[in-house]
């Protein structure tokens, strides 16, 4: 697993300072002991910053914000709630493609692959990047929180986005978050232990491209290709 900071310039114009702060360098050693354990650690090493080479700094106009990366063998891929081609579709993923259905009438597709929705200018950002084979939020503690608190505050720089905060891991986030030049869309986790308490009927999808619309923004294209 490689360890290299593989960032596009796009970011590392924001961020490169962080990589030289003790919580990081403190995430590469935590990393480099389980790799010499032998444990597994999702997603790959050259996946770990994904979301940010898929979707630019400039780009970004809708942050989804995810808990942990998936633990399972080849799911995760550095974007939130995605997995490859090719793997079967999470429950959380089908229910946020059945909300897509009920909200925007857009069929569910094939695979749970939501690296279109990235291109788009949707940062699909977890709030840990990190985490142990067959072991949810084992990488929670570790210091990925600074870092992506972080990646919120530079994005304040910005305005007239979308923040999308399902279930209340992700609306710790909130406090970081321009309220004022910016729309925040809460609702509960699209898990099955919670769709149907808020998630299920809060349209997303459509309140999202409404509020882009209105700031003379493209809308984004959620139909998956």
């Amino acid at each position: 697993m490689s360890l290299k900071i593989d960032l596009t310039k796009s970011w590392l114009n924001h961020l490169e300072d962080e990589f030289s702060k003790t919580y990081m360098i403190e995430i590469k050693e935590f990393l480099r002991n389980q790799i010499s354990q032998r444990k597994t650690i999702y997603p790959p090493g050259k996946e770990i910053f994904n979301c940010f080479n898929l979707t630019s700094y400039e780009d970004t106009k809708v942050v989804i914000l995810g808990q942990d990366p998936y633990h399972g063998a080849g799911q995760a891929h550095g974007l939130s709630f995605s997995v490859k081609d090719n793997i079967s579709i999470p429950p959380s993923l089908k229910n946020i493609f059945k909300e897509l259905n009920s909200d925007l009438k857009i069929n569910k597709p094939c695979s749970g692959n939501l690296t279109s929705w990235a291109l788009e200018g949707v940062l699909l950002l977890n709030s840990s990047l990190t985490v142990e084979s067959n072991n949810p939020n084992s990488h929670q503690n570790i210091g990925w929180k600074s870092f992506t608190d972080k990646v919120i505050e530079v994005l304040g720089n910005k305005k007239d986005m979308v923040y999308i905060l399902w279930g209340k891991n992700a609306q710790l986030k909130k406090s970081l978050i321009n309220t004022q030049e910016n729309l925040v869309i809460e609702s509960a986790h699209p898990s099955p232990f919670s769709a149907d308490k808020g998630f299920f009927g809060s349209k997303p999808f459509s309140k999202t491209n409404d509020y882009l619309i209105d700031k003379g923004k493209r809308p984004i294209n959620w139909k998956l290709v």
